[in-house]
């Protein structure tokens, strides 16, 4: 099975953003991903709307309504409250219905995202939102760092995939090999256990061009989101090239474990 390839669009509303007015075009940048071999379109909407907002979602979702072969993905704090018009994540996916629905536990004062759920503290609270969700019939994903026991309680609470979060694995790609060897491992060992237990995987947060081809060889990979880095890559590569450069890198690791 190929590994999937969702843009995140953030980066796109974020400089949209800081002028008045609708450029750059969110919706035509999502075309155009697709048009140059995306399979999926990622957006984490924020209370605070420092970039996607509500109004960007619901568009998004009519635009891939007809695009079966297009998998939507929205992220974000299910616990963070309705603020002006964020209407809060479950809310908006209800309105959205997004084929993916990741569940991620950061807060405003956080740059970006960076720690996945732990499930011993947030699982009584975490359930009726991935049960609304699944009745919805919404793919569920957790935002999760590679430790076996989280991994388990994940599934225990009904979710459907897994996004292992690749932060530090990214942060030691250029600095430590050992550290980023040990951490591979760590990944590729919370794959298999995911994959084991019937857990989809998928991963993202900071991976490139550099570091995305040893780690798309982790096992059971279904898709990896790619955002902050893609968005860079484009504007010297230009977005069709951006978008074709991680697209090999997946299809090499597909096919490389197709021999096996």
């Amino acid at each position: 099975m190929d590994i999937a390839l969702s843009v995140n669009l953030n980066k796109i509303a974020l400089i949209r953003n800081s002028r008045e007015g609708n450029y750059p075009n969110l919706i035509e940048h999502a075309k155009a991903c697709i048009s140059h071999g995306s399979d999926g379109i990622t957006v984490h909407p924020r209370p605070d709307q420092r970039h996607v907002r509500p109004g960007d979602v619901l568009q998004l979702a009519e635009l891939l309504k007809p695009l079966p072969d297009i998998e939507f993905n929205v992220e974000g704090n299910p616990f963070a409250a309705a603020r002006g018009d964020y209407p809060g994540l479950t809310a908006l996916a209800e309105a959205s219905l997004p084929d993916q629905c990741t569940l991620v536990p950061d807060s405003d004062h956080q740059l970006t995202s960076d720690h996945g759920f732990d499930l011993t503290k947030t699982a009584d609270k975490l359930l009726p939102v991935i049960e609304k969700l699944n009745a919805l019939k919404i793919r569920v994903s957790l935002f999760m760092d590679p430790i076996p026991k989280q991994i388990e309680l994940a599934k225990q609470l009904g979710a459907d995939r897994i996004e292992l979060y690749t932060g530090p694995y990214a942060a030691a790609w250029s600095h430590d090999a050992e550290i980023r060897e040990r951490l591979y491992q760590q990944h590729h060992q919370a794959a298999l256990l995911a994959t084991e237990l019937g857990l989809g995987v998928n991963a993202g947060h900071d991976l490139n061009l550099h570091n995305l081809p040893r780690f798309s060889t982790i096992p059971g990979l279904k898709e990896v989101s790619i955002g902050h880095a893609l968005i860079v890559d484009a504007i010297t590569l230009g977005l069709e090239n951006a978008v074709k450069a991680y697209k090999a890198i997946l299809e090499l690791a597909t096919n490389s474990q197709d021999l096996k």
